[in-house]
């Protein structure tokens, strides 16, 4: 689905990411583990269209993306859960979720939307009770949610996920992650930044470590649970299971 071959990129003459090469198949969740600054989130908004690359191939279901806009590759089916939520604060639940419909309206029509809204409020039940509240007075785990149900509402064949767990209590955190597992299990692709690496790597089929803007370690994710230097600089003292 997702191919990305020695791909550089970066911000004007800084380098963030260096030869990167990383693959995301249809139907698996893969987690993308590193270190603050590591270029995680770079990453994504190069994949999303927000960061040109300098260098290298971006390919998503075998077409060129290097060069596509933002909403071209949300239109293509790739779509991007930011970092902080950034939902649109001043507008109700309701209306950040028809914003992120817009591509399915163009593409299927209003009944589509329709459709899709009752789908995401029946993955997030907490989002139809607080429908017609603004956006900006959610709690954070609330925000969460609606910044995931919103990315959902355009259909998309990969949804990506930046940090969704940040500063999140830990009964929200796992109710997000069941949320995870269960877009894989209805065909859905997720690629998974995530500084809860344990949590992530439990959820996902495999996992790529990032460290400096290049990717270190890569394999099954029980491989990277296991492995000692994995353990040692991600995953803490908790005694792996």
């Amino acid at each position: 689905m997702l191919r990305i071959r020695n791909l550089d990129a970066g911000y004007g003459k800084l380098r963030v990411l260096k030869n990167i090469s990383l693959h995301v198949n249809g139907g698996e969740i893969v987690a993308m583990i590193g270190a603050n600054g590591a270029g995680k989130t770079t990453l994504l908004y190069t994949i999303a269209g927000v960061v040109r690359p300098s260098a290298g191939n971006l390919e998503f279901h075998g077409q060129d993306c290097r060069r596509l806009a933002a909403r071209n590759i949300v239109e293509n089916g790739c779509s991007l859960v930011p970092e902080g939520r950034q939902v649109f604060a001043t507008l109700s639940v309701e209306e950040n979720l028809i914003l992120g419909g817009v591509v399915l309206k163009k593409r299927e029509g209003k009944a589509a939307v329709c459709k899709e809204l009752d789908h995401q409020y029946e993955l997030f039940p907490v989002l139809r009770e607080r429908n017609q509240q603004l956006a900006g007075t959610l709690s954070g785990g609330e925000q969460q949610m609606l910044a995931m149900a919103r990315a959902l509402m355009s259909r998309p064949q990969l949804v990506m996920m930046d940090e969704p767990s940040t500063g999140l209590a830990p009964l929200i955190v796992k109710n997000i992650f069941q949320v995870i597992v269960r877009l894989r299990e209805e065909g859905n692709t997720v690629l998974l930044v995530e500084q809860n690496a344990r949590a992530a790597l439990r959820i996902a089929d495999r996992g790529y470590v990032l460290e400096t803007g290049k990717i270190i370690l890569q394999g099954p994710a029980e491989d990277l649970l296991a492995n000692r230097d994995v353990q040692r600089a991600y995953l803490g003292r908790e005694k792996i299971e």
